[in-house]
């Protein structure tokens, strides 16, 4: 039977002298494996088309087992997010997350449209690491694990302050925290961004900046929600954290260099140049003043 499809290329891998084997996230058939016969052969139509993150219509004759791929059409080559190092870390992740987190009968248009937002965020600059925790609570609650963040699991109480239970599947008043130790603290600011991201489609996404502290807690919230509920192992996870171990010190290093110099400055009596000091604080995170905004037009 020939098939007609909008996909998004989640893996790729060489197949013999010539050929690919890709999986696409389709908006109609769930997950489907292709083989792309001569795509490895830099004069092959299908060259482009089967790049990891590419979004495309494709055309594939199957009965059982893979399918044959006989046409297709590039809509987005997302070449951006295959670039930038870091970018494509990110849409590696996110990619992975939709192979290793679904059977492929169990995936449909929601996580379709909600990977294409995701690359689309990435590819428009908004901030890499709040886009892919937006996507990890969209994966959460597609398998059927959204936190309880309105009141407490326990006995339903509104009244913060709060921890997260992953154990109990959401958020624990101060009198019930103690029926489970393990449970994570929330700063106000996370708590927000958890319910913010339980609320919103990723398609609504706009900027939002944030602190690294918060950061760094919602990171902690999430993945441990992710383990817990999910338990898979991801490459691509351990990779990420490398990124993230490599940052880190470049940006401390960063905000000793402007302090350092502002003192020179000030005690020499000269006034310091903005422009040649590197500046730390470029995100107001939602514990502070917020820099929120959603994107209604989407």
């Amino acid at each position: 039977m020939i098939y007609r499809v909008e996909g998004i290329v989640i893996r790729s891998m060489d197949y013999g002298e010539g050929n690919k084997i890709v999986t696409i996230l389709t908006d109609t058939a769930g997950k489907v494996g292709i083989m792309a016969r001569g795509a490895k052969k830099l004069r092959s139509r299908h060259t482009s088309l089967v790049q990891p993150f590419t979004l495309g219509e494709f055309v594939y004759f199957r009965n059982a087992g893979l399918g044959q791929l006989n046409a297709g059409e590039i809509l987005e080559s997302n070449h951006q997010l295959r670039e930038d190092i870091e970018l494509s870390s990110y849409a590696a992740y996110a990619a992975e997350l939709c192979d290793r987190a679904f059977q492929d009968e169990e995936v449909g248009a929601y996580l379709f449209h909600q990977l294409r937002a995701c690359f689309d965020a990435l590819r428009e600059g908004k901030e890499p690491s709040i886009v892919i925790h937006l996507f990890e609570m969209k994966i959460l609650e597609a398998a059927g694990y959204g936190p309880q963040l309105d009141s407490c699991v326990s006995c339903d109480s509104d009244s913060g302050p709060f921890r997260l239970s992953p154990g109990s599947g959401g958020i624990l008043c101060r009198r019930c925290s103690g029926r489970d130790p393990g449970a994570l603290p929330l700063e106000e600011g996370v708590l927000k961004l958890l319910r913010l991201f339980s609320a919103i489609d990723m398609r609504r996404l706009g900027s939002i900046q944030v602190k690294p502290q918060t950061r760094e807690q919602l990171k902690a919230a999430l993945r441990a929600l992710m383990d817990t509920h999910l338990d898979i192992r991801l490459k691509t996870r351990g990779f990420l954290d490398q990124l993230d171990r490599l940052s880190l010190p470049a940006i401390e290093a960063a905000g000793r260099r402007r302090q350092q110099m502002e003192a020179s400055a000030s005690a020499s009596g000269i006034e310091s140049n903005p422009s040649e000091i590197p500046s730390t604080d470029t995100t107001k995170g939602l514990d502070g003043d917020s820099d929120e905004k959603l994107d209604e037009g989407h």
